[in-house]
């Protein structure tokens, strides 16, 4: 038995089809979070757009670029932004709504604005360091010491990754023989998984406890490349770790929030190398300089004693007997040799030897 006013699934959709062009008959700019993008072989590119509020999810609708915009459209997006479209990513769109029979609503997409996005990991990455500001993490790092002559070193990077390969060599052949302890923790360095990947590292390497620094490695990239740096999560574990952290991110213009939290930053990392080197090799000047102060100091000492001994001597020398005798002075001594000072201790017949520089001369007192 049908009911009363039953209709179709068709005739369904065609009313909600109907109602939907009605209400947004006109192309819209949306703004929305991208969640999955996938470019397929037919040339067109879809998506899933969401948009959540305090951590939970509240819309989503699948949209297209159709392959008669798409490739037009995601080189100019890429030249605008260094970036392609991606997982995560907050975008700007120009969309309109079509519903189908059989798909149901579907956001054609045919514009977006590059600027929105770059804009809203500027304004993502401003919130994160004023958190991290509030909690007193953006100097904790600061307050670490590093070793005077800094050895084992735990390297996070892609394992491929031109950078790190750079850091090796360049470390490897400094021109003081210098010899370092590098180990790898393989991280993913670009992407949505890319923080959780760096601090599952950090983790392995204060699990670890036998590194005197932690170095990030990645080479260069364009803002949203590296808008994984600017990581909430990512940043805290920097900030905490227990092992002082330098960053070589490879970008000249801004610092990630990565780099502000990092115990040092330096632009590449070759660089980076050349901070360890230079700060190895200043220590080994440091205490080269007091192997001479040793040096100069035990040989001063030396000259003293050497000037003070020919002193004594010069002394010893000048009080010789024969000394005197060779200035014109003589010496008179009796029988048994004792020097007789005075004429009053001389008895007639007694004999004496009278000294001179050239020579003696017996005598006998009359």
């Amino acid at each position: 038995m049908s009911a009363q006013g039953e209709i179709s699934l068709l005739e369904l959709q065609e009313i909600i089809r109907d109602g939907v062009e009605s209400a947004a008959p006109d192309k819209l700019w949306v703004k929305a979070e991208i969640a999955s993008v996938q470019a397929r072989g037919n040339g067109h590119c879809y998506l899933e757009l969401a948009q959540s509020e305090d951590g939970r999810l509240i819309a989503k609708a699948r949209a297209v670029i159709w392959k008669s915009v798409w490739f037009a459209l995601r080189r100019y997006f890429a030249e605008a932004t260094g970036s392609e479209l991606a997982a995560g990513m907050q975008i700007l769109a120009r969309v309109q709504a079509n519903y189908s029979e059989l798909y149901g609503l579907t956001l054609v997409i045919d514009e977006l604005e590059p600027q929105f996005t770059l804009g809203a990991a500027e304004l993502e990455k401003r919130k994160t360091i004023e958190k991290l500001e509030k909690e007193g993490l953006l100097e904790k790092q600061q307050r670490l010491s590093l070793p005077d002559i800094p050895y084992a070193l735990a390297v996070i990077s892609a394992a491929d990754a031109a950078g790190y390969g750079d850091f090796c060599r360049h470390l490897e052949d400094n021109e003081y023989g210098f010899k370092f302890r590098v180990d790898l923790f393989p991280a993913t360095m670009q992407g949505e998984t890319a923080p959780e990947s760096i601090v599952d590292a950090l983790q392995s390497v204060e699990a670890a406890g036998e590194y005197d620094a932690v170095l990030i490695l990645r080479g260069g990239g364009s803002r949203l490349d590296l808008a994984c740096f600017d990581d909430y999560g990512l940043a805290f574990a920097v900030a905490n770790c227990s092992v002082p952290v330098f960053t070589a991110i490879g970008h000249d213009r801004d610092h990630s929030v990565a780099d502000m939290v990092a115990f040092e930053a330096v632009k590449t990392p070759t660089a980076l190398a050349d901070l360890f080197i230079d700060n190895v090799a200043a220590e080994d000047e440091r205490i080269s300089s007091y192997s001479t102060r040793l040096r100069l100091s035990i040989s001063n000492k030396i000259s003293a004693m050497e000037a003070a001994v020919t002193l004594l001597e010069q002394r010893i020398k000048a009080a010789d007997p024969r000394s005197i005798l060779t200035r014109g002075y003589s010496l008179v001594t009796d029988a048994d040799g004792v020097v007789v000072n005075a004429a009053s201790a001389l008895r007639k017949g007694q004999r004496i030897r009278i000294l001179f520089g050239d020579g003696t001369l017996d005598a006998e007192i009359l």
